[in-house]
């Protein structure tokens, strides 16, 4: 474990552009969503929108823009416990924000019904059945972790700007995958029952304290980074990492609902699924 932080390019204020680019995309997403919701609303007032659901789409864009934007950013940069911070903000807590506002079932609701049929359609498909299923969702969600911190991934992500806005990237989309698993509350291909999500829950969070717990130690670990900084990543990673998955761990006991309906042929949606998720 090397006793330096590999050149980011970066001075300790974020460019104009840094800040004003995420900041847009952000609002431009709020906005959208807004919108979105507005039309869902009018085009059935008595079915509406949940406003918890407009509310934890704008937590989640808040906690993207306090990880991608100063202070944070810029310390993201400059210190491996910043790093792990902004990790945690955009691979675990966005996410679980982004996954109960149902975007899906918010698009279902307003696109016509031949475009609800297309979606629905591509939503079931092959592809689309293997990236959502249970162990793919888990392999990137941690997997990852160990390829990132146990070899030189991290250093070079962090000495490349492309790469560090694609591990951004990386950690969103798992992130938000993994929480569309277990708790989502939008209809999925591949979600199992409750014990079986608690089982990859319970893995999740096995091997999150276990790549914590050797960050901590030093053991395999290849960050360029002062050991007093990699030790204070592990521990943000460890705590942090808990309090995302008991959150995880509550919105899916939240989102449950029991089913004493007749079973509906594997790989079918029915309108009421798509309604009652909202």
């Amino acid at each position: 474990m090397a006793h330096h932080m590999p050149e980011h390019g970066h001075v300790a204020g974020s460019s104009v552009l840094e800040v004003l680019l995420p900041a847009l995309a952000l609002s431009i997403a709020v906005g959208a969503y807004l919108l979105l919701a507005r039309q869902a609303r009018c085009r059935n007032p008595a079915l509406g929108w949940s406003r918890w659901r407009t509310a934890g789409f704008a937590t989640a864009m808040a906690l993207l823009g306090v990880a991608l934007l100063p202070p944070v950013a810029p310390f993201a940069h400059e210190d491996f416990r910043g790093h792990m911070a902004q990790h945690l903000l955009i691979g675990m807590y966005a996410p679980l924000a982004l996954v109960l506002a149902a975007p899906i079932t918010l698009l279902l609701r307003v696109l016509p019904a031949a475009r609800g049929r297309q979606l629905t359609a591509v939503l079931h498909s092959p592809p689309a059945r293997l990236i959502a299923h249970p162990v793919v969702a888990l392999a990137l969600f941690t997997g990852s972790l160990a390829a990132l911190y146990f070899t030189p991934l991290y250093n070079a992500t962090m000495g490349n700007p492309a790469g560090h806005w694609l591990l951004h990237a990386h950690f969103l989309l798992s992130g938000a995958l993994f929480a569309y698993v277990v708790a989502g509350p939008d209809p999925a291909p591949s979600r199992p029952g409750v014990r079986a999500r608690l089982i990859y829950l319970g893995v999740a969070i096995t091997a999150h304290a276990v790549i914590s717990q050797l960050m901590y130690g030093g053991f395999w670990v290849d960050i360029h980074a002062p050991i007093e900084q990699v030790q204070g990543g592990a521990q943000i990673m460890y705590y942090g990492g808990d309090i995302a998955e008991l959150l995880l761990a509550a919105a899916l006991v939240a989102t449950w609902r029991p089913d004493h309906r007749r079973p509906t042929p594997r790989g079918l949606i029915t309108p009421r699924e798509s309604s009652a998720s909202a």
